[in-house]
């Protein structure tokens, strides 16, 4: 469900409906050479199960720009977010700064608050008294296609 879009990144919320999930098969995936198919067992695996700690502060964002990629998100991908854990030096954050929702790593020390992007073409963000801005929540995880 679509809960908030801006420039930067579109906000969902988890379904976590009993229907939801895809089929998993618990046998591993062999990366280098092929196995002999082994038996399997198969079952329903979903993905907010794993990847939720807490379902009532979790959601979903959708990146748009490049100023995060050194960090590995890219245009595109899905972030895992949880507005339960508490910010801290060098985490991924979601934050909502002078009007606009943001992703970048949080860089704090005795000095102040910076938003450091994982791109060397956009600027470190030094945040201060004039700004309006909250830490929305802490990426958790990242979900990307191939």
């Amino acid at each position: 469900m679509l809960l908030h879009k801006s420039k930067t990144l579109t906000f969902f919320t988890p379904d976590f409906s009993e229907h939801s999930g895809a089929t998993f098969f618990d046998t591993g995936i062999s990366a280098g050479f092929p196995s002999p198919a082994e038996d399997f067992k198969e079952e329903r695996l979903s993905l907010d199960n794993i990847l939720v700690k807490n379902k009532l502060a979790t959601f979903y964002a959708r990146v748009s720009g490049q100023s995060m990629i050194g960090a590995g998100l890219d245009d595109n991908d899905l972030l895992v977010i949880d507005r339960s854990l508490e910010p801290s030096h060098n985490k991924i954050a979601v934050c909502f700064l002078d009007g606009e929702f943001t992703v970048k790593r949080l860089k704090v020390d005795t000095e102040g608050v910076w938003l450091q992007p994982e791109n060397p073409n956009y600027p470190i963000i030094r945040i201060t008294d004039t700004n309006d801005f909250v830490i929305w929540g802490i990426v958790t995880n990242v979900i990307k296609k191939v």
